[in-house]
């Protein structure tokens, strides 16, 4: 089955930045929107029936998922008898929640109808989910079949950024094995990796997934400080920050980024109601200074500078 698709961003970053009396004040909260389209699939051959068997048993399929979406992270399921079953399945990243994996896969049907139509089999990858099916007896493709890639533009100067990202991948070969779900986030001296396999393979297969995932990386990305590679039963991605990791984690809003964005409202509205104060210190201050300078013939006025942006 060919897949291709379009390269779109896996992360929305939100900068929010305050300069009051030229010093700089600069916050910011990274987020990622799991419902983003990565890529779609769409088998070439259409569904022939004229009695729309195939098309009700699809229907049938797609709802049965999304209903188990709510209860948990992953789920198959096969619907209609032969020769007119289809088979199909529901991955959900491992760092969501049951409503978010719910809210995630729900958006597929509609999706993948626009996109594949009565493709006899088809796959949409958002970034924090994907579902696929096909009829049954349709031909698979390997489990390390490469799907989609996409290398960052930007490339790492220095040799200390290979070595950091090769044991950064090692660690999560070995996390996406012992982890929950089949699914590793961690950090390495500033690379930030993320593996993931689907949830019926083997600790064993989803390792060896994972690591031909990763020498892809290595293999197509080369320097590129970022990437993501998705293989027919696993998918990994990483990126290099070399002032640090920033504070990026589970969406379900637990953790460091929950943490992170209550600070940043902390100091945002902190930031602000010192502006607000600074602002009517300064006026009362020029007040009173007109006043005791009104008999001399000229007046003082203060100059500040209150920024947002």
């Amino acid at each position: 089955m060919g897949l291709h698709g379009k390269t779109l961003s896996l992360l929305s970053v939100s900068l929010f930045s305050v300069t009051i009396f030229l010093g700089s004040f600069t916050f910011v909260a990274i987020a990622a929107d799991y419902t983003t389209l990565v890529f779609k699939g769409c088998a070439d051959q259409k569904f022939q029936d004229p009695s729309e068997v195939y098309l009700q048993n699809l229907k049938n399929l797609m709802s049965t998922l999304v209903s188990q979406s709510s209860q948990k992270t992953f789920s198959s399921t096969t619907t209609g008898q032969d020769p007119n079953a289809i088979t199909g399945l529901y991955q959900c990243r491992g760092d969501l929640t049951t409503s978010q994996c719910y809210s995630c896969v729900s958006k597929i049907p509609e999706i993948s109808d626009k996109l594949c139509g009565k493709a006899v089999a088809a796959r949409v990858q958002l970034s924090g989910c994907y579902l696929r099916y096909e009829i049954v007896g349709f031909k698979q493709v390997p489990e390390t079949e490469l799907l989609y890639k996409v290398c960052g533009s930007s490339q790492a100067s220095g040799t200390d950024f290979e070595s950091r990202r090769d044991t950064a991948f090692g660690m999560a070969e070995d996390g996406v094995k012992s982890g929950s779900g089949l699914f590793y986030t961690g950090d390495y001296q500033s690379v930030y990796v993320l593996g993931q396999c689907e949830g019926d393979l083997a600790t064993s297969d989803c390792g060896d997934c994972a690591k031909s995932a990763f020498q892809t990386a290595k293999d197509d990305c080369g320097d590129s400080i970022s990437g993501q590679v998705y293989l027919h039963k696993c998918y990994i991605s990483y990126s290099y920050y070399p002032n640090g990791v920033p504070a990026i984690s589970s969406p379900s809003g637990t953790g460091t980024r929950q943490r992170t964005q209550k600070t940043v409202a902390i100091a945002v509205g902190g930031v602000a109601a010192l502006g607000f104060i600074v602002v009517c210190l300064m006026f009362l201050k020029s007040v009173l200074k007109k006043r005791r300078t009104k008999h001399e013939g000229w007046v003082i006025t203060p100059s500040y500078i209150l920024l947002i942006s």
